[in-house]
């Protein structure tokens, strides 16, 4: 940012990523309550085949274990919610994907309205989704033993010093 930067408003952006294509599913609200995460939950049932059963992997955010929430997927029981650790590599995953809509689109945008930086969001969402790619590690078995290795020797120093 610059010393001239003037913030004309902010969005929440809930996603989520269809692991097996690639593809996106995103939209913009105003704020980041439970009652916003039903309706991105109710999105995704709307827009995701009916067949499947869908596995969202989310963080602790208390939202996300609201009792409207709660009460809703137990209606709803092609849901499965797995919450995970905040360092886990499944939300890096969305993470990444957050950076690369962040420095491809957002920063390099100048959006004088909340309603432009949506537009802008959706059409990034809608780019992707015409040739969607899954994420794919490239990390190699060799590169990542070692550091578990380190991770366990750090621990075992740690609990028997």
């Amino acid at each position: 940012m610059t010393h001239d930067y003037k913030r004309n408003g902010t969005t929440t952006l809930f996603a989520a990523l269809e692991m097996a294509s690639g593809k996106r599913i995103g939209t913009c609200m105003k704020r980041h309550r439970h009652q916003e995460w039903l309706k991105f939950l109710k999105l995704i049932d709307r827009q995701t085949p009916t067949h499947l059963d869908l596995h969202l992997i989310a963080d602790n955010y208390s939202t996300h274990k609201h009792p409207n929430v709660k009460s809703w997927l137990a209606k709803h029981p092609r849901f499965h919610m797995a919450f995970v650790p905040t360092s886990s590599s499944w939300l890096n995953m969305v993470e990444r994907w957050f950076r690369n809509i962040t420095t491809q689109r957002i920063r390099r945008g100048s959006f004088r309205n909340v309603k432009l930086l949506e537009k802008a969001i959706a059409d990034y969402i809608t780019a992707h989704n015409q040739n969607p790619k899954p994420f794919v590690w490239t990390a190699d078995l060799k590169d990542i033993l070692p550091k578990i290795v380190r991770a366990h020797q750090a621990l075992d120093k740690i609990r028997y010093p």
